[in-house]
């Protein structure tokens, strides 16, 4: 069977995130209740950052550990590839030598280019383009709450980012309507928006996005490696802050989320990661949760 990889949501099927975010609850709850599951023993994930990281980092490190495998940390003054080896000799060499590799990486091409050499499963842990793990986090946040989030309309407030393109994926794989409110010229890729017409809207008023939402989504406005644009954004977005008092206007029952870290004060106001419709430090749990059993998946199950 062909080596399975997970770049972004679509290398899935719906059945497939549906059934690894119903395990990702499975395996919370066995965690909760302090019993041992170690279908890893082992195993060994290789993980190349490129970017920094806290939730990332740890929660997959601390999967491997739980699930009786290890991990091992690779930035570019670690390795090879920090020094200029070819991806491709990268890729094939570290397939020799662990059981499957996750990559936190700037541009997508680079991980597709890994991807296609190697010879073991590779996962995207974010790239400028995608971060679909954070996503089966989300959706296991609202699982948790109010169930299949199938029908539901969910609002994406801020830029068109790495995040919010997963959204779009995640609103065909997991049948959702999606309205993202932007800034003009920070709009998503306007190819994916085309794909997803069906179900996906663009607007540029957050007020008008919000309406009869059931879930709001979040995050900041100037991504790793736009940090001199900090200034810009900040006047570009100055009307895109997510408040309670905006989430007043949502649906009464809706969930608030930000894959932080946060800037309080910017895209979201003081009190909002606090205030009772937000999941946001259940969401960050579910990082460890999801990903095992995304692990689980990519090295038993689709075997």
């Amino acid at each position: 069977m062909a080596v399975r990889h997970f770049l972004t949501l679509k290398d899935f099927s719906k059945d497939e995130l549906n059934q690894l975010v119903k395990r990702a609850c499975e395996l919370k709850t066995m965690h909760k209740n302090g019993e041992i599951y170690e279908p890893l023993k082992n195993k060994v994930l290789g993980m190349i950052f490129e970017k920094s990281s806290t939730r990332t980092r740890v929660s997959f490190e601390a999967g491997m550990i739980q699930f009786g495998g290890g991990a091992i940390f690779l930035s570019p003054n670690d390795t090879q590839l920090g020094r200029g080896e070819p991806i491709e000799d990268s890729a094939r060499v570290l397939s020799q030598m662990v059981d499957i590799v996750m990559i936190r990486t700037f541009a997508h091409e680079k991980i597709e280019k890994f991807a296609q050499y190697a010879s073991v499963p590779v996962i995207n842990a974010l790239t400028d383009d995608y971060h679909p793990c954070q996503l089966l986090a989300d959706m296991q946040a609202y699982y948790e709450v109010h169930g299949d989030i199938k029908g539901k309309t969910v609002t994406w407030i801020g830029d068109g980012n790495n995040m919010c393109h997963s959204y779009i994926n995640a609103a065909a794989q997991f049948d959702f309507k999606l309205n993202i409110a932007c800034p003009k010229v920070f709009e998503p890729m306007q190819s994916l928006v085309d794909e997803n017409s069906d179900r996906v809207t663009v607007m540029n008023d957050p007020k008008q996005a919000i309406k009869g939402a059931h879930l709001v989504v979040t995050d900041v406005w100037a991504s790793m490696g736009q940090e001199e644009e900090q200034a810009e954004r900040m006047q570009q977005f100055k009307d895109f802050q997510v408040s309670p008092a905006l989430m007043d206007t949502a649906d009464k029952d809706a969930l608030f989320m930000h894959c932080l870290p946060a800037h309080r004060g910017e895209e979201v106001s003081e009190d909002m990661l606090d205030d009772p419709r937000s999941v946001v430090w259940e969401e960050a749990g579910n990082r460890l949760h999801a990903q095992k059993a995304l692990l689980e998946f990519l090295l038993i199950n689709s075997k």
